[in-house]
């Protein structure tokens, strides 16, 4: 590619392999994105996550500004793995996962019109390292924490902050699946069944944290609107629809008592 690449005079882009954030910067810039939801497909994903990541970096160049280059490279691109090396978190406690692997698997998709392979590598333990396919991680990920009664149960005892994290975690689910599609219509109702529509979880919302609930109800909507929720069952987006309008008028009032209250 290098021979190819000089032969085609491209100069010294023809060495380019490492491409992150602009110098003194951080981030993909899909979170920012996903969290606006002014984004409509994968070409918008993709114009983010070169704008943010297409600064080359190698021996010599230190954060050249080379979104041709970039776009060049992830053309080539047959496989996105992505490698974690502990067991402090997962794919859906962080953005950064969604972010950087996701976004380049969106990136791929739009510059060729095919997802690249994709791979999830866990070296938490170097004795045993594995290899997962990514919708293997995110279907084990989603049954051992995102929808473990003992999880759910734990983070309830954190009050308001664990209805936060209950709902970040939704957010990644969302955002992987925005940018991976990794996430099946049975995890969606899953999560609208067990964080929503469950009355002990709902008590806890109400008590703790109901603007978190309405966050989940409304990323689950949208998961809905933009296609990602392809097939929901009977009756489900009703009544996400009603429950929404309900903590709408809630929070509404509840807002009011405050500033009457400060007033």
């Amino acid at each position: 590619h290098y021979r190819a690449d000089r032969a085609a005079g491209l100069g010294a882009a023809a060495l380019y392999r490492i491409f992150g954030s602009k110098p003194g910067t951080y981030g993909a810039g899909i979170l920012p994105l996903l969290e606006a939801r002014n984004w409509r497909d994968d070409q918008d994903l993709a114009r983010v996550y070169q704008a943010w990541g297409g600064y080359a970096y190698t021996r010599t160049a230190y954060g050249d500004e080379a979104p041709a280059a970039f776009a060049r490279r992830f053309a080539q691109i047959a496989v996105a793995a992505k490698n974690q090396d502990n067991r402090e978190h997962d794919l859906f406690d962080s953005d950064d996962y969604l972010q950087y692997h996701g976004g380049m698997i969106a990136t791929v998709r739009a510059l060729t019109g095919r997802s690249p392979r994709q791979f999830f590598g866990d070296s938490a333990d170097p004795e045993r390292v594995r290899v997962r396919d990514l919708a293997d991680e995110v279907r084990r990920v989603f049954r051992t924490r995102v929808v473990n009664p003992r999880w759910l149960q734990s983070i309830r005892r954190h009050g308001y902050k664990g209805a936060f994290e209950l709902a970040a975690t939704v957010d990644y689910l969302f955002g992987y699946d925005a940018t991976a599609h990794v996430v099946e219509d049975w995890m969606y109702q899953r999560v609208a069944e067990r964080y929503v529509f469950d009355e002990d979880m709902q008590r806890f919302w109400q008590e703790k944290n109901p603007w978190a609930l309405r966050a989940v109800v409304e990323r689950l909507l949208e998961a809905v609107e933009r296609g990602l929720w392809e097939q929901p069952a009977t009756g489900t987006v009703e009544q996400l629809q009603r429950l929404y309008l309900e903590l709408e008028g809630q929070l509404e009032e509840r807002g009011s008592m405050v500033w009457e209250g400060h007033a």
